[in-house]
């Protein structure tokens, strides 16, 4: 890959950013970018929007501005920021018990739950306990029931363990518990049309021609892992393949823990609104109170499954660190290295969208390297 058959630009002062992003394409650890974008908003402007390589693994589909690729947990946080518009409307409050907009999630014990340790995975409900497979999320909502009808895997509010897939089934009932609406149309409706964002929950049939092809890692991270029986249960029932997300079922359902659709600048301009205090383009989608009540801390790590990690209401604080040197910069990672963050305080957003998965269980080395040349570049 050469510098000449990147599109886009880096703005001045960003030029590392390109550099950094270009080097990714001929790293020597194995895993070279396929095809990839980032995006960064600096104070409410586009400041680097790039793209190369290829949309597929034969190298026949350029990687456009507009490809869209499965972005895996990255989700997460734009279904954390639906939730944290709800509470920013007054509809809902991070205090309030699930079960008063949910009365069925009472049972098992679950009565007293808060909205907030749902959100920073403190529910004991990181798994299925019946057997469960991909095509059971074509009907999100019966995944919802089974979930209402468990009894935690351990004392809410007590530990922290990743809801890899439940998380999504979760706080997506609940969103459509709260706003009469499914997920994936709220998104639409409140954050991707309105900020002119690329990202889709239940992609069109009409968007199929845009989505890149998934290459997954030769040894998945997740796969290797080693897990006692709690944390554990996030990823064995059922188990993900990488690949699954080529498939267009896959594509067309609503999994707001996994399958959001997103375009690095969809991810950059949702994060670049965030860390603009809550606006883009004089579009707002949230109040600054509203941010602040999104990252507040709900708990400190560690957590069983990824380790040292603090959470706010769905989204993560650094860690690795992938979003740059900065501990305040909060957002979310995908399997196999997608992501978007925000950093408040130096009013930075990044969306980055790639189709090689790293092995790694959370992010990839290509992503940490164009977080740490953009914060370079805004620290001096």
């Amino acid at each position: 890959m050469t510098d000449a058959s990147i599109g886009g630009f880096a703005a001045p002062g960003f030029e590392p950013v390109r550099e950094a992003f270009v080097a990714n394409f001929s790293r020597d650890d194995g895993e070279p970018e396929i095809g990839a974008a980032v995006a960064v908003y600096h104070r409410g402007q586009c400041v680097v929007d790039l793209w190369g390589g290829h949309a597929d693994r034969a190298g026949t589909r350029p990687w456009a501005r507009d490809t869209l690729i499965n972005v895996w947990s990255a989700t997460k946080g734009v279904v954390a920021l639906a939730v944290a518009i709800l509470v920013d409307q007054g509809r809902l409050r991070y205090e309030d018990r699930v079960a008063e907009h949910w009365p069925e999630f009472a049972a098992g014990g679950k009565g007293e739950i808060t909205v907030a340790q749902m959100m920073s995975h403190q529910a004991g409900l990181n798994g299925f306990l019946d057997a469960t497979t991909v095509a059971d999320f074509q009907d999100p909502q019966r995944l919802a029931a089974r979930l209402a009808a468990q009894t935690p895997f351990w004392p809410p509010g007590t530990a922290a363990s990743y809801h890899a897939v439940t998380y999504g089934i979760l706080a997506g009932e609940l969103v459509r518990r709260v706003s009469g609406q499914d997920v994936g149309g709220f998104i639409r409706d409140r954050i991707a049309a309105p900020l002119g964002a690329e990202f889709h929950l239940g992609l069109p049939a009409g968007l199929e021609w845009r989505v890149g092809e998934i290459v997954g890692p030769a040894v998945s991270g997740v796969a290797a892992m080693e897990l006692p029986e709690i944390p554990a249960r996030a990823v064995a029932n059922p188990r993900l393949d990488p690949q699954a997300p080529n498939d267009r079922a896959w594509r067309a359902a609503q999994m707001p823990a996994l399958n959001g659709q997103a375009a690095a600048q969809g991810l950059g301009r949702i994060y670049g609104a965030l860390a603009d205090g809550g606006s883009l383009d004089g579009i707002r989608i949230i109040s600054a109170a509203g941010i602040e009540r999104l990252r507040a801390p709900r708990h400190p790590g560690p957590d069983l499954m990824l380790g040292p990690r603090q959470w706010a209401a769905g989204m993560s604080f650094d860690v690795a660190p992938i979003f740059g040197p900065h501990a305040a910069t909060f957002g979310h990672t995908g399997w196999g290295g997608a992501f978007g963050c925000a950093n408040l305080e130096r009013r930075v957003g990044i969306g980055y969208t790639m189709n090689r998965m790293g092995g790694r269980v959370v992010g990839n080395p290509r992503g940490a390297a164009l977080s740490a040349a953009v914060f370079a570049c805004v620290d001096g």
